[in-house]
């Protein structure tokens, strides 16, 4: 699905892709128009906790009520990795924080971390076998 990418040094470098998290009411609404913008269907679209989830484009659409949403309006994006174990490893050696995980999700595993500067990212690890459980 992503190719490997390493930086001068040969070091595999942990971000893959990254997708724009976009905070609506209803999933079902507002897919349409996102549709429209980026000229794809979702590619994955799940449950999690009092939320649905749609993955389209360089978009990450998450759906629920206010109170649902409000423990992650806080995430600026969301970064798929090839591992979570590599994104520890950097947080704790630049000084980030580690605000939730890792843990399990429907889509593999998941870590937020707070990097030095205030920036807050959500990765993501897919897990083949959960991806496919999820079509």
């Amino acid at each position: 699905m992503f190719r490997e990418c390493r930086n001068d040094l040969g070091e595999a470098v942990p971000a893959l892709t990254t997708l724009a998290r976009v905070y609506v009411d209803d999933l079902d609404v507002a897919l349409p128009t996102f549709v429209e913008l980026t000229g794809e269907q979702p590619r994955l679209r799940f449950a999690y906790r009092d939320l649905t989830l749609a993955s389209i484009g360089g978009f990450l659409l998450l759906a629920g009520t206010k109170e649902a949403l409000a423990p992650y309006r806080g995430t600026h994006a969301t970064a798929l990795v090839e591992s979570i174990d590599q994104v520890v490893r950097l947080t704790e050696r630049d000084g980030g924080e580690i605000l939730d995980g890792p843990n399990e999700v429907p889509t593999g595993r998941n870590l937020t971390v707070r990097h030095p500067g205030g920036a807050t990212i959500e990765y993501v690890e897919f897990d083949a076998a959960a991806l496919s459980s999820l079509a």
